[in-house]
């Protein structure tokens, strides 16, 4: 078998492989990398040594058994038989469901996930994501401190279970998306540096030192990248990408890694004959990253929106802390900004920034499903000091206000697992480092990060405890339940309508028109196409008015009758409707 890997730094380079070692040699065809052949089989376990070092993992190995610190596995990816007919799915016109596979279900596998797929399907979601699944210490993480970016983590079943999840997933219809991380890895277990320069000191991270897209020895850097990412789609039959904070992402190349990604990825589809495609998450507000690459942007194929999280979330709960100060100036008007030209922050002053922030969205170029639309996302949910999930801080009638506006906003809608019964358990950060400095590291930090918002240290969940995952486990016996059989309900019923009316899905935010309360009632009504959406925020009824064409009920959440006469909607409080206009 043909073993190689790129270390062009090295004098030697030494293959370990079942327990017998021999050299390597230069490629004279490609500088910096080294090749040889050794007898090995599906699970051979093997490594390198460079110049005599210790032995380290293949930076490209498809399989970590021992963890992210252990030998590398050879895996046969052609041993895998495939089972599901499958086209593909296109990113228009598709819900997202986000999930993370440890605390999905209880056992925190791939294969008990997949078990719960039809739930999945008979809700009406037409793509999961995963949250990131490479190799990371310990049993149980958010992933995002991989550093083996082509492997699947070992405790969630390794690479024949992801196929196995996939191939399940197509089988129901249901398109799979993953999350990968290209903007750091993680500190634990990364042996990168000790091959080439896949770090540079020229640019800084809040993770340290930035990955190489524009420093000497970067363009096999960004090869590893781009490959990892490919590998995904081809060999485990993956549909799309998310890229992991894009913003992080340092380069000064003229071709910008990005568009360099994309590129590759288009051509990867037209080969595959189905659709592939990438979303970032981006905190930018740049248009250039949804922007095709014919029209001078960089190609990605979507990106998350915060600003209509942000807006939404202060119209529900009046947090007006951090990053929501901007939008609680005016909740209903920002959510009507975003909902209307994409973003809230468009170049103008951001009082959280305390700067300009963020540019113009061309309607006429940028479609509006480039841009997800969500309510909670794990770092919405996580990233908040006990994990607490919307349907804990607001009553049930306002989950269905917001579950209103995502599934008929002109972005393409995300849920995030256990959103669709307004689950009760909350979602916490949790680790499993098996390094007892980087555990009390990120324990500390936590709790003073915390601190510095009023927190008591006591009262922010230990992320090492093993309760603290537990406790994030979704509880599958709620959906059953009241009021969360109401809630899923609810869902159910507005996944439907978006799949059966095209206007629910016309991306054209251009055409999205928007009318709210300007006198303290709390409503806003959006017309999309001949459908017409109202939300009461308020606790008390009140009266939306909404035109003179006469309009029908298609859903409600709680009992509303068709506007009269006067176009007027009288809307008990706390309730979103769906209207069609005759």
């Amino acid at each position: 078998m043909q073993f190689e890997v790129w270390a062009p730094e090295a004098d030697r380079v030494t293959l370990h492989c079942d327990g017998a070692a021999g050299p390597l040699r230069r490629d004279p065809e490609r500088a910096g990398w080294w090749t040889g052949e050794a007898e090995a089989r599906e699970g051979s376990r093997y490594g390198f040594a460079v110049d005599d070092g210790p032995v380290r993992p293949d930076p490209r190995s498809r399989r970590q058994p021992d963890g992210p610190d252990g030998l590398s596995a050879v895996v046969d990816q052609g041993r895998y038989v495939w089972r599901a007919r499958w086209a593909g799915r296109p990113l228009y016109g598709a819900v997202l469901y986000e999930l993370h596979v440890g605390t999905f279900t209880r056992e925190g596998t791939l294969d008990a996930a997949a078990g719960r797929l039809e739930h999945l399907a008979g809700l009406g979601v037409t793509h999961v994501e995963l949250m990131p699944v490479c190799p990371f210490p310990g049993r149980h993480g958010w992933g995002y401190e991989g550093v083996s970016l082509w492997a699947v983590h070992e405790p969630y079943g390794g690479p024949e279970a992801l196929k196995r999840f996939v191939d399940r997933a197509h089988a129901l219809g249901l398109g799979v998306v993953l999350d990968v991380v290209h903007n750091h890895l993680g500190p634990s277990g990364n042996c990168l540096p000790e091959f080439g320069p896949y770090f540079t000191e020229t640019h800084h991270t809040p993770w340290g030192s930035a990955v190489n897209l524009d420093a000497p020895g970067s363009d096999e850097v960004r090869a590893f990248l781009v490959g990892s990412a490919l590998a995904w789609l081809r060999d485990y039959r993956i549909d799309g990408l998310r890229l992991d904070a894009v913003h992080a992402l340092a380069d000064t190349r003229a071709r910008h890694f990005l568009e360099e990604l994309s590129a590759a990825v288009d051509e990867l589809a037209a080969e595959a004959g189905r659709p592939l495609f990438l979303i970032a998450e981006s905190d930018l507000n740049d248009p250039r990253i949804v922007t095709p690459r014919g029209q001078g942007g960089l190609g990605v194929h979507a990106q998350w929106n915060d600003d209509f999280h942000h807006a939404l979330h202060t119209a529900l709960t009046g947090e007006s802390q951090g990053y929501y100060a901007d939008f609680a100036r005016d909740p209903l008007a920002a959510l009507a900004r975003t909902l209307t030209r994409g973003w809230f922050h468009d170049g103008g002053y951001s009082g959280f920034r305390g700067r300009s922030h963020g540019r113009p969205l061309d309607r006429s170029r940028v479609a509006g499903h480039r841009l997800l639309g969500y309510t909670q996302t794990h770092d919405q949910v996580g990233n908040r000091a006990q994990g607490d999930r919307l349907s804990a801080l607001v009553p049930p009638g306002l989950l269905a206000c917001a579950a209103t506006l995502v599934l008929t906003s002109p972005f393409t809608p995300m849920l995030f697992m256990g959103e669709e019964w307004a689950a009760s358990t909350p979602w916490q950060f949790f680790t499993d480092h098996t390094d007892p400095e980087l555990a009390e590291a990120v324990r500390r930090g936590r709790r003073r990060e915390f601190a510095a918002h009023g927190w008591r240290e006591e009262d922010v969940p230990d992320p090492q405890d093993p309760a603290t995952r537990e406790r994030s486990c979704l509880d599958w016996s709620e959906p059953e339940r009241e009021p969360h059989a109401r809630v899923l309900a609810w869902y159910r019923t507005l996944i439907a309508l978006r799949h059966a009316w095209p206007d629910l899905t016309d991306p054209d935010l251009a055409d999205t028109k928007v009318a709210h309360d300007r006198d303290g009632h709390r409503w806003l009504a959006l017309r999309r196409g001949d459908l017409k959406v109202a939300v009461n925020l308020g606790t008390e009824p009140t009266g939306i008015p909404l035109g003179s064409r006469p309009a029908r009920v298609l859903a409600a959440w709680e009992p509303v009758e068709a506007p009269g006469a006067d176009g007027v909607l009288r809307v008990p409080g706390q309730t979103g409707v769906v209207l069609l206009q005759e």
